[in-house]
């Protein structure tokens, strides 16, 4: 498991840290932690944490390792060590059902579901309540991915997708 040295060295610059789990001496998963603005490369949208949020983020398995329970441990220690600093709200985002499962076991719900196409260059989103779901949640979700100030809208919208590497 590889990240290209300058993305890691500017995720670092930027604040953001590294977790990893390791089997031996390898590291077999990782997951990354930030407390200030990142972007959602599949949603095409940023995230900037409130004060004492922080926000989960590219956790990775190797194929080898998944289904082993490493992206469960990966979570559980970020959020073990995202409580001990003082933390009092942290997101994250799932799309696939295994660890959709996985954050579910480790305490955290849904607030908002998205589905995103691609097609020819543009991007289409959606995004919908997560039901059931705290409607202070669902506002603080929608705050935290503003743009320009504005809390994420409910519903459609389409743009050009924007190829960014974060």
């Amino acid at each position: 498991m590889q990240i290209d040295g300058d993305i890691l060295e500017a995720r670092i610059a930027r604040g953001c840290r590294c977790f990893v789990a390791r089997a031996d001496d390898e590291v077999v998963a990782f997951g990354w932690l930030a407390t200030r603005t990142e972007w959602i490369g599949e949603l095409e949208l940023e995230i900037t944490p409130g004060e004492r949020e922080a926000y989960i983020w590219n956790c990775a398995t190797h194929p080898d390792h998944r289904r082993q329970g490493f992206f469960r441990a990966i979570v559980n220690g970020i959020a073990a060590q995202a409580r001990r600093e003082g933390l009092s709200r942290l997101w994250i985002g799932t799309i696939d059902i295994p660890p959709a499962k996985a954050v579910a076991d480790v305490g955290f719900v849904p607030a908002l579901r998205f589905t995103t196409v691609w097609h020819a260059g543009i991007r289409w989103l959606r995004v919908r309540r997560a039901e059931p779901s705290d409607i202070d949640l669902q506002t603080a979700a929608r705050q935290v991915m503003a743009i320009r100030g504005r809390p994420l809208r409910i519903g459609t919208s389409m743009k050009r997708a924007v190829q960014r590497h974060h």
